[in-house]
């Protein structure tokens, strides 16, 4: 186990514990001496850790504290690269930007054993066998679905016929060769699933839609899969 590593685990550890923690219990539990248990809890202190306590008595963390070179694990770097690497690879240019960007921020508070492992980690994200074409604005759809605006959509269907109709987007989905617009359509007074790559424009208007994201996305999650507990 890495340094870093172990110095999280203690943190987490002291987290876990309202009341002073014995020396000798945390050590256990660690599977550290005593002595290296103390240095570490002196680097900690020395990082910010608002520790009290002291040998015989104990030690308890304060509420409040995030230490930000130490948030993660080795294996839940592994899941951020991983996940990082599949965004940059299999969505859009704003998106795969924005993914690269935040790996290199983490990396950038890592300690350096831990930046070590999120250079050479060994889980890799195949390119899409089909690269998509961006034919619409991606971050204009991110935006109507995070500040919840309606939009106007001009969109042709699989027989070729268009239509122009204002929708109320809440679900951007990314598959290997597709992503998918969910939206509620006021044409149709129902939902309706739209391709990105048959958007012929998307127009975002100023006017919120009258329901809140997290309400239609409930909605639509219990009309597609009623048999699903709900989450």
């Amino acid at each position: 186990m890495s340094r870093s590593q172990r110095l999280l685990d203690l943190l987490q550890l002291l987290r876990n514990h309202r009341f002073p923690v014995p020396g000798a219990q945390l050590a256990a539990t660690l599977g550290i001496s005593l002595r290296t248990l103390y240095r570490d809890i002196a680097t900690l202190q020395q990082q910010g850790a608002d520790i009290a306590g002291e040998p015989g008595m104990g030690y308890v963390l304060k509420p409040g504290f995030t230490l930000p070179p130490l948030m993660f694990s080795e294996e839940e770097i592994e899941a951020l690269v991983l996940g990082s690497r599949w965004v940059a690879s299999r969505t859009d240019t704003g998106l795969s930007q924005s993914a690269k960007s935040a790996l290199s921020k983490i990396a950038a508070v890592l300690p350096e054993d831990l930046r070590h492992s999120l250079d050479s980690n060994g889980l890799m994200a195949a390119p899409s066998a089909n690269p998509l074409i961006e034919s619409v604005d991606f971050v204009a759809i991110r935006r109507a679905i995070r500040h919840e605006l309606t939009a106007t959509l001009t969109y042709r269907d699989g027989k070729d016929q268009s239509s122009r109709r204002v929708i109320w987007p809440f679900l951007l989905g990314y598959f290997d060769n597709l992503h998918i617009l969910g939206a509620w359509c006021e044409l149709r007074g129902d939902f309706r699933h739209f391709r990105t790559d048959r958007i012929i424009s998307l127009e975002l208007n100023t006017t919120r839609y009258p329901r809140r994201r997290a309400a239609l996305i409930k909605q639509w999650r219990e009309q597609q899969f009623p048999d699903r507990p709900a989450q």
